[in-house]
């Protein structure tokens, strides 16, 4: 059994909490760079960053991988059943705490084990909501978002909502139900929807306009239940172009936006971006968070990365400072994340098994991001990339290009234009200059 609440396991015995003691410190549980109370841009670190640690990485990872066997050394592993989800609860409080995280995230059957029923499985999340409520009471640790894990079980393996089974959809309904009246117990600031399996392997058997279309029949029956029960967190989307299915509805932040319009759904939802998950769409993570912005729909981030010498979702701890600073960049621009955070949707490599790792690389993590935050904020206060736009865009801003804007211009008056003005004179963009002065910035800020 488990430790009671006043005899329990210390899980981290090697770290105390971890502290931020500059650029200098050699200390491999120190921040360099992240100091939760430095102001950047009117707001704490901690308030622009909103960090958040996933559950499902950090506390259920094993090393599993399609070539080899579990290789992570947990010390609450020695637990099973719901015991060892007692176990993975008094952990992850303790890691919070050590490292200072405002926020956590989780699927359901992160937290408990499923059951032989629905009814049971309830019973077993209902014992695990209470004990991670009570944790929250006496932690500043709060959720930022939990979902429904509608993948694993081989019951979804034709999709959830997706699913041509109506049994299946039924079941994902009671288990979102489910998973809303636990967003509302613990506060949960947003409530996610993956689509794991929500897609098609082949179009000869997919009725795709109806998938689809029930797709969008779910999210407002989740809606109209969320106002029921008097939830009010923002709903959230996370896409992804493929696996495990071939296809996924969700495909890119593009794609997502044009089916939360096409349903009028955008009135509820925002999306969650992951960087991986752009790698996997072929574009970049800024090119995700850019086109989100851009159409007021940027909610919250999955902050991780990918190798692009892979083909598959790697979830690596982020430490590409590009990549943290463009992508705080766009945050930025935003005026922040809202309700939203940046989620460690992450895991550490399957031969750094033992359990201090997890301390390393939330660490490095969180050290990325705070140096991008503060190059981000730099450059935008320099109005850097700014000026440069307004620059190369500045021929719409009078003469034949403001009428164009202004919608005054059509083709006739186009044409006239054209025959009168042969010379065409374009000017460089200049792309490696920028480049060279973001360069900079990263270097020297």
């Amino acid at each position: 059994m488990v430790q009671t609440s006043t005899n329990k396991i210390n899980y981290f015995e090697s770290a105390n909490k971890v502290l931020y003691e500059g650029k200098d410190s050699k200390n491999p549980l120190a921040f360099k760079y992240y100091n939760p109370d430095e102001v950047v841009g009117g707001k704490t670190m901690k308030d622009q960053l909103r960090f958040s640690v996933a559950y499902w990485h950090t506390f259920t990872a094993d090393g599993t991988d399609p070539f080899g066997a579990a290789t992570m050394q947990r010390s609450w592993d020695r637990y099973d059943g719901m015991d060892l989800a007692k176990a993975r609860v008094e952990a992850a409080f303790q890691l919070f705490e050590t490292l200072n995280v405002p926020f956590f995230a989780f699927h359901d059957r992160d937290v408990a084990p499923e059951g032989s029923t629905l009814q049971e499985t309830n019973k077993n999340l209902d014992v695990i909501v209470t004990m991670i409520k009570e944790y929250m009471q006496t932690s500043n640790v709060k959720l930022l978002w939990n979902t429904a894990n509608m993948f694993t079980n081989p019951r979804f393996v034709h999709g959830a909502a997706t699913s041509c089974n109506a049994d299946v959809f039924a079941y994902a309904a009671a288990q979102v139900k489910k998973g809303l009246e636990t967003a509302k117990e613990l506060g949960a600031e947003n409530y996610v929807f993956w689509g794991g399996r929500e897609g098609y392997e082949t179009l000869l058997n997919t009725n795709l306009q109806l998938e689809l279309d029930n797709l969008a029949r779910f999210m407002y029956m989740a809606v109209d239940y969320a106002t029921e029960i008097g939830y009010t967190g923002q709903f959230l989307i996370e896409p992804k172009p493929k696996e495990p299915t071939t296809h996924q509805y969700d495909t890119d932040a593009a794609t997502t936006i044009s089916f939360l319009r096409q349903y009028g759904l955008d009135k509820y939802f925002k999306l969650n971006l992951e960087a991986n998950h752009a790698t996997l769409a072929g574009h970049t993570f800024e090119h995700e968070l850019r086109v989100a912005r851009v159409q007021g729909l940027l909610g919250s981030v999955d902050a991780n990365q990918g190798d692009p010498l892979l083909g598959w979702d790697t979830d690596e701890f982020p430490t590409d400072l590009y990549s943290t600073t463009l992508a705080m960049y766009e945050i930025l621009q935003n005026g922040g994340l809202g309700s939203g955070g940046l989620n460690f949707d992450a895991k550490v490599r399957r031969g750094s098994f033992e359990q201090d790792d997890l301390l390393y690389a939330h660490v490095a993590g969180m050290d990325a991001f705070a140096r991008g935050l503060k190059v981000a904020h730099k450059l935008v206060e320099d109005r850097v990339f700014e000026n440069v736009i307004n620059e190369r865009y500045s021929s719409f801003k009078e003469g034949i290009g403001l009428e164009i804007v202004e919608g005054k211009a059509n083709f006739h008056t186009l044409e006239q234009y054209a025959f009168k003005n042969p010379n065409i004179v374009n000017k460089s963009g200049r792309q490696e200059r920028l480049k060279a002065i973001l360069n900079q910035y990263i270097l020297e800020v």
